[in-house]
């Protein structure tokens, strides 16, 4: 963190003069000059007062923001393959989160796990193929282009019962997989 960068913006932020701000803090301008080029480090009793004076204090001065990110590479993903089925973790870390998206791809005749009752919702986008999805026995066929969309409190699964393989991505909230 470059400490006097900081307190110069804060200090511009406030419209103050560096003679303003020395005022206010018992210093001199040329004390302030000093800090905010990094000549100086100061006490941490005169930076509480500088920061007070600036309506700040230490705690806000020293919280540093993580950028939250938004995309996700391919290198990224979390992948785990069996029998036929390959899913893949498009979002790291995902389960933190309200949902979990997934990109499944299933060969012929394979399918994922049966997914006990929970909680939550599912949604699915066909990129590839056609699978069943499967919910408590019964079949709802989706094809490449249909999406799909249920309450998760029943036995549920996928499974590709075309020739060729499938891909769908898939959604559950709260995270599940």
């Amino acid at each position: 963190m470059e400490l006097g960068a900081k307190l110069k913006d804060m200090r511009q932020q406030k419209n103050l003069t560096q003679e303003e701000l020395a005022d206010r803090c018992e210093l001199t301008k040329g004390y302030i000059s000093q800090l905010e080029n990094d000549l100086t480090s100061p006490s941490i009793a005169t930076l509480v007062d500088i920061l007070n004076a600036l309506g700040s204090n230490l705690s806000d001065f020293f919280h540093e923001e993580t950028e939250e990110k938004i995309v996700f590479s391919e290198a990224e993903y979390i992948e785990k393959q069996s029998e036929g089925m390959t899913l893949n973790w498009v979002i790291p870390n995902a389960q933190k989160n309200m949902m979990e998206p997934v990109l499944v791809e299933l060969e012929p005749s394979a399918q994922t796990e049966p997914d006990i009752p929970h909680e939550g919702e599912e949604f699915g986008y066909v990129l590839e193929g056609k699978v069943d999805i499967v919910i408590a026995g019964k079949h709802y066929p989706a094809k490449k282009g249909e999406s799909f969309y249920y309450t998760a409190g029943k036995e549920h699964y996928l499974i590709n019962r075309g020739k060729k393989r499938a891909k769908v991505i898939w959604i559950s909230t709260p995270p599940n997989f």
